[in-house]
């Protein structure tokens, strides 16, 4: 009668043993990988934070939140998960300080809130608080939403596959031109893509503020990659289509709708990209997006024209050197044109659109049976062309350079010379006096621009564009110098030139000469003359090609 209990008690305590036996591996197995994942988290952040030049990007920022992620999703259980969760939240903070995104400050909120009620015995319950306490979240206001901070991301839950990330670049800060509660129109949904490149351009009736995110692919709800422009204080035209259907290597379609009663929001479906830049022009307003494919897509995707054998008299420093460096395809930009007659001339009735649509075509015709290349014009009639598709004419035709041509204009008929510029920040008044002028705006929307302009050049080819405007203005003011007197050379410029935003390629504008001139009009009008700096635009872009690919011969 009393062997039947120790018996019981023999089996209970064989089967105990048995089951921590198969137990204690996986269990151990599990806090091995969690601590060695979170390891690897922690080496990823100190070399983030020792490449200042590297957290100025998103991605960089949030492979090191996935390392972490991974952990307390995955191993829920695990010793290490609270410190995952916890050090999530400490990433979403700092990120915040770059994006400056209130859906990073809502994430990183919402990971410290999980770790005081999901680890409460934690030692990271009490540095959540903690650091819940310095952004004013605890104490009075414990439980609160912050005023900044949307109620529903403080009470969200994180997916449990892969928290979803939005991807923000810091909202532009626009001061409101229009009257509290009136909705500005959006009049207009363009775009022009190529498969490594594609840009869509919102038209607005009137300057608005706008906010934009990336969206990650929502496999759950079967949503793809997702970007949107959100524009404030903004209707939807009546005849504006809710939706666009690109279909090219980069975006699917494009939506439109009102997303509530004072906001439209447009949402672009990605199939694939690299990076993406958004920015807004005045005069008239418009958002315009330039999303790139990744490198080895924009390889495969190459379609330059291959250039022709050279003929005998070809000289060295042009074809083999274009083709060393693989400048097959220039794009020759005529400014102005149809509505838009740019500047007026000294003599009546002469206008800056038809002489640089004269002497583009000089160019192109000279340039293709110099330097044997692809050569496209913007615009070979007078038609009028937006200056953001003439960039996009460029980086969808996979241009190798982009040069626009212009004459100059000035109030005192006595100014007179050549002058090349290239993107970037202006350097003095007058500089920002030809920019306001060429992009048919306000010296203030010069000076607004500037303020975002060092953003929208990480992609732009800032020291190949200002070695080509060296080449080519010393070229041009050499070529003119052997046949006029009185040229003067007024030096290669920076300034935030419209047309030149967004490119991909080097590219310059050239402000051939002074049209307001009496003796430079007159000059201008001469097809000696005109063909003299066409000359000296080529002479520049062969040295530079020269110079860029030393010993080429």
């Amino acid at each position: 009668m009393h062997i039947k209990p120790a018996i019981k008690s023999f089996f209970l305590l064989l089967f105990l043993i048995s089951t921590a036996w198969c137990i204690t591996p996986a269990a151990q197995l599990d806090a091995a990988t969690a601590k060695a994942q979170y390891l690897s988290g922690n080496r990823a952040v100190r070399a983030l934070e020792k490449r200042p030049e590297k957290q100025a990007f998103r991605e960089n920022w949030m492979k090191c939140i996935d390392k972490f992620q991974r952990i307390f999703l995955t191993m829920p259980n695990s010793e290490w998960a609270a410190a995952a969760m916890y050090r999530s939240g400490q990433l979403f903070l700092e990120l915040h300080k770059h994006s400056y995104s209130t859906q990073d400050k809502q994430e990183a909120i919402d990971l410290l809130q999980r770790v005081t009620r999901r680890y409460p015995r934690s030692a990271y319950k009490k540095r959540a608080l903690a650091l819940l306490t310095s952004l004013d979240l605890t104490g009075k206001n414990a439980g609160k939403p912050d005023p900044k901070v949307s109620s529903s991301a403080l009470r969200g839950k994180i997916p449990h596959k892969k928290a979803m990330k939005y991807k923000t670049i810091k909202q532009v800060v626009q001061k409101p031109t229009h009257k509290p509660g009136t909705n500005a129109l959006i009049t207009g949904i363009r775009h022009w893509s190529n498969p490594s490149y594609t840009r869509v351009v919102i038209d607005l009736e009137q300057d608005r503020k706008f906010s934009h995110a990336l969206l990650e692919k929502n496999t759950t709800l079967n949503k793809p990659q997702r970007l949107f422009v959100d524009i404030q204080d903004s209707r939807l035209a009546r005849k504006l289509p809710k939706q666009t259907y690109i279909n090219d290597h980069l975006l699917t379609k494009i939506r439109a709708a009102q997303h509530d009663l004072q906001s439209v929001r447009v949402v672009m479906d990605i199939k694939s990209f690299d990076n993406y830049k958004i920015f807004s022009l005045k005069d008239p307003c418009r958002v315009v997006v330039d999303v790139w494919a990744k490198k080895e897509q924009q390889v495969a995707s190459s379609t330059h024209v291959l250039p022709r054998k050279p003929s005998n008299g070809t000289t060295k420093d042009s074809l083999v050197h274009q083709l060393a460096l693989g400048v097959k395809t220039i794009v020759i930009d005529p400014g102005h044109g149809g509505k838009d007659p740019g500047a007026g001339g000294y003599q009546a009735g002469v206008q800056e659109k038809n002489v640089v649509l004269s002497m583009a075509k000089k160019l192109a015709k000279k340039m293709k049976s110099r330097l044997k290349c692809n050569v496209i014009m913007t615009r070979t009639k007078d038609k009028f062309l937006s200056l953001e598709k003439r960039t996009a004419i460029a980086n969808t035709q996979n241009a190798d350079l982009f040069i626009s041509l212009h004459c100059n204009a000035a109030e005192n008929k006595k100014l007179a010379g050549v002058e090349t510029y290239f993107l970037n920040l202006a350097t003095d008044d007058e500089a920002i006096n030809v920019a306001a002028r060429e992009n048919a705006t306000s010296k203030k929307n010069i000076s607004d621009l500037q303020s975002i302009l060092n953003d929208l050049m990480k992609n732009a080819k800032i020291n190949e564009s200002g070695r080509l405007a060296k080449h080519v203005q010393k070229a041009i003011c050499t070529g003119l110098s052997k046949k006029y007197s009185n040229i003067h050379n007024l030096g290669v410029k920076q300034a935030p030139f419209y047309v030149l935003l967004g490119a991909s390629m080097p590219s310059i504008l050239v402000e051939t000469s002074f049209i307001s001139n009496k003796l430079e009009c007159k000059r201008l009008l001469q097809s000696s003359y005109q063909n003299r700096i066409c000359d000296g635009i080529i002479d520049g872009v062969a040295a530079y090609i020269k110079e860029t690919a030393p010993g080429k011969s």
